[in-house]
């Protein structure tokens, strides 16, 4: 079996289409067609079943994505202990980060990580958290980013900040603001028209669940998955915003906004790193993992 093809097919199995493998593998799509075909043929197995939206798998496909996960895996742990015998680390390690903290945390961690890990390659794939939590269960990601995570017995969870999120308001050509914006109350904030996220988005079932506490729902006018696309809407005068400062901060666009603190109560989001708990970290993952917290205290403190 070429480790190669066994690549190629996981890939494909994961993302469900040869189209969007391909273009992740940055491969032909006929090429990669040949090289899965090259593997089923040698297995004497169909791994897949081509149809419109993409591929399904077989029986016997599924029993290869589960071995194959774990070859690759350990694969990649063998060339890691290799490479530690030079005193460097290498690899690849993917890292799913919320819109919400990507723009600010990006640059630095790539920045942080070829300095440190000059030999490993970081991905950093970007998505609501509902997906990302998914493709790190599938296999697709090595770390992420969740906010409020639920608890997951296929999920270990580290807390690693703690965020105040604000209400965000149109600022007009009028309004002079001398010193902090004045706070407002969650009963207050609930009977503005609001911004926000679809279901199941974490920010938004955080926001639906404090309003609920106080006895009140949220007037909700639009529903935008998004950040950039909220914050348009927001300084287009179409309603508010619920977010973390930093949110705002990283725009480009913060003179167009009043951050407002909420009060009784305050709403505050817990942002968490999460891995799988079916598959051991390498040495490489545990030193990116190690970074993050450090990268986000230096880039999320002076918007506290």
């Amino acid at each position: 079996m070429d480790l190669k093809q066994l690549e190629y097919f996981v890939c494909v199995a994961e993302l469900g289409s040869f189209t969007r493998a391909s273009i992740f593998l940055d491969i032909a799509q006929p090429a990669l067609s040949r090289h899965v075909r090259l593997l089923e043929v040698e297995l004497r197995q169909h791994l897949l079943i081509r149809h419109g939206r993409g591929v399904t798998l077989t029986e016997a496909g599924n029993l290869l994505l589960s071995h194959g996960r774990g070859i690759l895996r350990q694969f990649e742990r063998a060339r890691e202990e290799l490479s530690k015998i030079g005193d460097t680390l290498a690899g690849r390690v993917s890292v799913g980060l919320p819109p919400s903290i990507a723009r600010l945390l990006t640059v630095s961690l790539i920045r942080e990580c070829h300095n440190r890990l000059p030999n490993a390659v970081v991905s950093i794939t970007e998505g609501l958290s509902i997906s990302i939590r998914e493709a790190l269960m599938r296999g697709r990601l090595d770390i992420a980013l969740l906010y409020n995570p639920s608890p997951d017995k296929d999920i270990e969870i580290t807390p690693i900040l703690e965020e105040d999120l604000f209400l965000v308001t149109p600022k007009s050509p009028q309004d002079i603001v001398s010193g902090p914006p004045d706070p407002i109350s969650l009963h207050d904030v609930a009977k503005l028209p609001l911004i926000i996220p679809n279901m199941p988005n974490a920010l938004r079932v955080l926001v639906e669940t404090q309003i609920a506490f106080i006895g009140a729902k949220p007037n909700i006018a639009f529903e935008i998955d998004g950040v950039a696309a909220i914050l348009d809407l927001v300084a287009d005068l179409a309603g508010h915003a619920i977010l973390p400062k930093h949110a705002v901060a990283t725009s480009g666009k913060e003179e167009n906004f009043i951050v407002r603190p909420i009060i009784e109560p305050r709403i505050t989001s817990l942002l968490a790193i999460a891995v799988s708990a079916h598959r051991p970290a390498t040495v490489t993952q545990k030193a990116v993992m190690a970074m993050i917290p450090e990268v986000i205290a230096k880039v999320v403190t002076p918007f506290s």
